[in-house]
């Protein structure tokens, strides 16, 4: 396992202020960290802030404000000093994090349906410009439960295989660092549990960081290393405020 005392993200004294209409929203988020082989979770009611949190981590949002915001470099180098990156408005190297650290797995899935299970696994490395083994697919594809589907196309699978396959193509290409949307959100609750023990193991053995956003807390509390959640205020008619803090770790 990787060194967890060096931060696959590293966020410290984050705002992002957003606005609609008369109404301002403003999320708060002190400190937050997520190590190699940990599994982070963030949970919270609809509109606290999740989503936006998760797109600043993705590199897609910048923060109105922070004092310190590293990322752990796609090719093993220091981390990357994305405070930087945004105020000088330096999108290719942003670029470059989100193409060779970033894994993500989105709420739906996000397979295309005119591509068969293997190059849907295998599109987001092309796009990527990474070469993959077929070993590399077929050995993730089995320990997920879904190397039987790789010929099939999406609209053959269930629900739950589908999300499965999601998570082998986040992880294939070997990022540094995967993001999940609310993985679980339209699977029962024992494919749920099973999703989400897959994602807390395949961290340690791929020894990558994962991050993921559930609104089940049950399912996240005995499952992921640290749990953070907001707090929501309504500061006067036009402004609430968000703050973001760990609920609960579990130190292992």
């Amino acid at each position: 396992m990787a060194d967890k005392s060096t931060p696959m993200v590293y966020l410290e004294g984050l705002v992002k202020t957003r606005s609609q209409s008369e109404s301002v929203f403003e999320l708060h988020v002190p400190h937050f960290t997520v190590a190699p082989g940990q599994m982070v979770a963030i949970i919270g009611e609809s509109g606290c802030g999740k989503s936006t949190l998760l797109d600043i981590i993705a590199l897609v949002m910048a923060p109105t404000r922070v004092d310190r915001f590293l990322v752990a470099a796609g090719n093993g180098g220091p981390p990357a000093d994305v405070a930087a990156h945004w105020a000088t408005d330096a999108e290719g190297l942003l670029a470059a994090l989100r193409r060779d650290s970033l894994g993500y797995v989105l709420q739906t899935g996000g397979l295309l349906p005119f591509l068969n299970v293997r190059r849907n696994i295998c599109l987001s490395a092309r796009i990527k410009g990474v070469a993959l083994a077929a070993e590399r697919v077929e050995s993730l594809a089995r320990r997920l439960g879904v190397v039987d589907c790789l010929e099939r196309m999406p609209l053959s699978l269930s629900i739950g295989q589908r999300q499965r396959v999601a998570i082998v193509r986040a992880l294939v290409h070997r990022p540094r660092l995967v993001l999940a949307d609310e993985p679980t959100a339209a699977v029962d609750k024992g494919r749920a549990r099973a999703i989400m023990d897959d994602m807390y193991a395949l961290a340690r053995d791929e020894s990558v960081a994962v991050v993921v956003v559930s609104h089940d807390v049950d399912l996240v509390m005995d499952r992921a290393d640290t749990v953070y959640t907001f707090t929501t205020d309504q500061l006067s008619e036009q402004l609430s405020r968000s703050l973001c803090r760990p609920l609960a770790d579990n130190n292992r």
